[in-house]
């Protein structure tokens, strides 16, 4: 029979909770009363469930709960029928001291089942266990969900009784308990439940009394002047936000950093006003960056751009929690409180630019990098020698290389990037223009943190490709020889990032046709044997050999996310130069969806393991036509030497689809081969020649990448 269901709210009214926090702790709230209702078989079909966080809440309601669950049949195992009970059949004491610890002191021992397990008959004892009622679990519940929450960091805090201490994210000072229109008796941080809540701290209308858990949003919203629902929230602070730029012919900018400042000025408002306000256009002057920045960070404004959405205006976007008829007063208010952060900036700039950047390189002495690898001016000279080596393996200028690495940590001494140090990078480029530096200088300094490089590497960017990569080198290298590895989710120093950025820059060398541009090689083990060298480490040899595995197996994480793993794993485990792996995956994929590719794959593997099993018989030589006696060796062997020239072209040419393509046609007479030949032959010099063959046939086929990955396990 079907148990009638109802919604179920439950609020918590609080202080203000952390804003960058808040949906996150909304969510696993809701997620976690939700969980302990469901374990409990209290949520009947159908049910949803909705978060909500504001600014003083947390809160969730559940469409469809159950007032008690279902009873559920069970069975308990006892212990053997040989211990449970006498030879007359009646209860042993062990039995006896059983039922009396599970509070069954009177039940008739003969109601006990028997059952077998295969190995004895045991005593069992069955009911029906009534279901849990929504009145007595829904405080453990609750409490369950709270101490499980995401809370960064914890507060303790008194009760009113002034002697009572809790612990919460912030203070509670209310709590609803709604199922359909009664009210819960719990009793959580101190706090009783009720129906009474509280609106917007200045234009609620007063008090609130929720008659029911469905009234919850309405009432608020209404009587309360809150938004509850995050999501809610967010979507009015955004169509607002997009309304008044399309009303002064103006953009919000770069999506990318539109959102998470929508999802932090979420979670400071509970109900949501966006008033446009706007300073001297003076300040333009100053770098817009700084501008932007100062207004985004410290004042959680939305700079507006022209409808390009590049260049900054002098106006911006104010998202206030109070709906007024006249804000002029707000806007005002705001206005006043931004300019002093724009002067401040065009002070630091005006200041910064009065002393040249080479002037500042000195400085870089007095800010250690890291106690066992000196200075930054210590890593400037490390970064200096990397990047003109790099420079003349990649056709780049290496005066101008040595240069950009010496200019591009000294602004690090400013005072703009003293003030916001996400500005370091792109200030020293601004810096460098205004010294008359280069503009391959400036570009090099002001990309040397991006994430990726994310272009074809050209003539004027070969200056920047050679900083960017010497950096990323001299971290790699320079961290991990002093045993700074990532551990799990922990990489403080960005190993992972820098060695994704120096795969990137090595495809953009390959896109660029620029890895053969000088007159030296330039290969990933060179670049990383050269960076160690620049520490004069005594374990360059190991730390190499990590640092390229760490590189490697980070392109295959990046690389498995977008093709078949088993290909990604076939071409990382060859470890071919690094600018070839996207196109060596590509072909292997390819490959493996060729008729061919399964039964050469397995045989691959095959002889992988034949080879591996008879390393033992000493070194393997070349195949003697002489000794090959067998039709089906013959012709194994005359494929090998009929397809070898053109997969040797094909894969020195990069053709690396068309290099497998050609060795898929061996897959006739290696079927034949392994199914007429017997490969261990007593024989020493017939079985050493047919080792020979199948080595000399593995070396050809695995020259794209080992292709007994793609075997199925």
């Amino acid at each position: 029979m079907a148990h009638a269901s109802q919604p179920l709210l439950i609020e918590l009214f609080t202080e203000e909770l952390p804003p960058k926090a808040l949906n996150r702790l909304g969510h696993a709230f809701a997620d976690g009363v939700a969980a302990g209702l469901s374990a409990r078989g209290l949520l009947a079909d159908g049910n949803t469930v909705t978060p909500f966080a504001s600014p003083r809440r947390l809160a969730v309601r559940l469409s469809a709960v159950l007032a008690q669950g279902a009873d559920a049949a069970f069975a308990e195992k006892l212990m053997p029928a040989s211990v449970g009970l006498t030879a007359d059949g009646k209860a042993s004491p062990a039995l006896l001291k059983k039922l009396a610890a599970k509070g069954l002191h009177d039940l008739d021992v003969s109601t006990l089942a028997r059952e077998s397990d295969g190995k004895n008959e045991n005593l069992v004892y069955r009911g029906v266990a009534p279901g849990a009622a929504l009145t007595a679990v829904l405080q453990g519940i609750v409490e369950e969900a709270l101490t499980k929450l995401p809370i960064p960091k914890v507060m303790s805090y008194q009760l009113a009784d002034g002697e009572t201490t809790v612990k919460f994210v912030r203070p509670a000072h209310g709590l609803v308990a709604l199922y359909g229109n009664d009210v819960v008796d719990i009793s959580i941080l101190g706090l009783t439940s009720g129906r009474g809540t509280t609106g917007h701290r200045f234009q609620s209308s007063g008090p609130i009394d929720l008659p029911s858990a469905d009234s919850y949003e309405d009432k608020l919203a209404g009587q309360g002047r809150v938004i509850a629902a995050f999501d809610a929230r967010r979507k009015a602070i955004d169509t607002q936000l997009r309304e008044h730029a399309a009303r002064l012919n103006a953009s919000l900018g770069d999506e990318s950093d539109v959102g998470p400042l929508l999802d932090e000025v979420t979670a400071l408002v509970e109900y949501p006003t966006v008033y446009v306000g706007e300073f001297e256009a003076e300040f333009l002057a100053v770098p817009q960056e700084c501008l932007i920045l100062t207004m985004r960070l410290n004042q959680k404004y939305f700079p507006l751009f022209e409808s390009d959405g590049r260049k900054l205006t002098n106006r911006f976007l104010i998202v206030s929690n109070m709906a007024l008829t006249d804000p002029a007063n707000i806007v005002d208010g705001n206005q006043r409180v931004v300019r002093p952060r724009l002067a401040d900036a065009r002070f630091f700039f005006e200041t910064d630019k009065k002393t040249s950047l080479a002037s500042r390189v000195d400085q870089l002495g007095n800010i250690v990098y890291h106690n066992k690898l000196g200075s930054q001016l210590d890593r400037v000279q490390r970064v200096r020698q990397l990047a003109s080596w790099v420079a003349e393996r990649i056709g780049a200028d290496p005066r101008l290389a040595d240069r950009a690495a010496l200019l591009a940590k000294t602004d690090l001494v400013t005072g703009m990037v003293g003030e916001f140090p996400e500005l370091q990078g792109l200030m020293g480029s601004y810096y460098a223009v205004a010294d008359g530096e280069d503009p391959a200088v400036v570009a090099a300094i002001r990309d040397q943190y991006r994430i990726r490089f994310d272009d074809a590497v050209e003539d004027e960017t070969a200056v920047a490709a050679a900083l960017f990569i010497a950096d990323r080198a001299e971290t790699l290298v320079g961290i991990w020889s002093i045993g700074l590895v990532p551990t799990g989710d922990k990489d403080p120093f960005g190993l992972r990032r820098a060695a994704l950025g120096l795969i990137s820059a090595f495809e953009q060398l390959a896109a660029g046709d620029r890895l053969g541009a000088g007159d030296q090689p330039f290969t990933l083990d060179l670049l990383l044997e050269r960076a160690a060298a620049t520490f004069g480490t005594s374990a360059a040899s190991v730390i190499v050999t990590e640092v390229r595995a760490f590189v490697f197996e980070r392109y295959r994480n990046q690389l498995a996310a977008t093709y078949d793993r088993s290909a990604v794993d076939a071409v990382i485990s060859v470890t071919p130069p690094l600018e070839e792996v996207p196109a060596r995956v590509r072909a292997v994929v390819a490959f493996g969806a060729l008729p061919e590719a399964a039964s050469l794959a397995a045989a691959n593997k095959r002889i992988g393991n034949i080879l591996k099993k008879n390393e033992g018989e000493g070194k393997i030589g070349k195949v003697d036509p002489a000794r090959l006696v067998d039709p089906a060796e013959q012709a194994l062997a005359a494929t090998v030497e009929r397809l070898r020239p053109e997969a040797e072209s094909r894969f020195a040419a990069g053709d690396f689809s068309g290099a497998l393509t050609v060795l898929s046609e061996a897959r006739g007479p290696v079927d034949a081969f392994f199914a007429d030949v017997m490969v261990m032959a007593e024989d020493p010099a017939l079985r050493a020649n047919r080792l020979a063959l199948l080595a000399d046939l593995h070396g050809v086929m695995n020259r794209v990448a080992d292709l007994s990955r793609l075997a199925a396990a």
